[in-house]
């Protein structure tokens, strides 16, 4: 489990967050980083796109990136929203939890071996060594493993910590990646066709999930476009690219587009 630094975020600040409950005027999330803290998403900060139904974006269980818009400290209620992440935030963010699930993996691990609590290993390691260095964990972590020790000690990590974690880093540092693809054919007769199928694929895009790996959607040849899904769990994005398909197949008519899988 990932454990805050502080009970609330910051106005402005980009989080993850788990689709909890879809309604017609918005959505309840949950903030991964922030212990699960409960907040809402406003219909109106969906999507910057018009969308038939919110649920073409937004479904239980899904991960998000979202921006924080306004806090009540007193009441200690959150407003986030979806369309005022950027591409270039949405990436940045995915790979910092990436890299956050990484070092979460480590702290529970060496935490168990130790019988100590995991919000221990958050307060004594994690932080510690974003306070000193100015990056994330797991970044200084990688560090340690090639430099040795004296990373983990300058920040203040107690000795109890230091052997343990550097025999546990190493397994972490190098993950493999895999590579899904599907080829697919979009068409549309509509006078403005090429318009409908740039919404089709960015409604797609939204309802991907960003955990699992990275999406890419380009023409090999129009109307056929490559699918392609990269991650480091073979099983995760196979999974991914079939929900992902059906999911696209299920999108075409509202964009008033046709949709195919390619024949392999």
């Amino acid at each position: 489990m990932i454990f805050p630094k502080k009970p609330l975020p910051d106005d402005g600040e980009i989080l993850i967050a788990t689709v909890k409950k879809v309604f017609d005027q918005g959505a309840y999330v949950t903030l991964d980083e922030y212990g699960g803290l409960e907040a809402y998403l406003p219909w109106i900060e969906v999507s910057s796109r018009w969308v038939r139904n919110v649920r073409d974006v937004l479904s239980e269980g899904r991960k998000i990136v979202v921006k924080v818009i306004r806090i009540d400290r007193k009441k200690g209620t959150v407003d986030v929203s979806l369309k005022k992440v950027t591409e270039d935030e949405k990436k940045k963010k995915m790979a910092q939890w990436k890299r956050l699930q990484r070092t979460d993996k480590i702290l529970e691990i060496v935490s168990k071996k130790l019988n100590l609590p995991e919000k221990q290993a958050w307060d004594e390691v994690a932080w510690r060594l974003e306070s000193k260095y100015n990056t994330d964990a797991f970044a200084v972590l990688e560090r340690a493993a090639k430099e040795g020790d004296k990373v983990l000690r300058e920040a203040g990590v107690p000795d109890v910590w230091i052997k343990p974690l550097l025999e546990e880093i190493g397994k972490h540092i190098e993950e493999k990646r895999y590579k899904v693809q599907q080829i697919v054919v979009v068409r549309s007769n509509s006078p403005d066709g090429v318009a409908k199928i740039k919404s089709f694929f960015g409604a797609a895009e939204e309802s991907f999930n960003d955990e699992v790996g990275e999406l890419r959607i380009f023409s090999v040849g129009a109307p056929r476009y490559m699918v392609e899904i990269t991650g480091t769990d073979k099983a995760e994005i196979g999974a991914e690219l079939s929900r992902l398909l059906k999911k696209m197949e299920s999108l075409a008519k509202s964009y008033d587009v046709s949709f195919m899988v390619a024949k392999k």
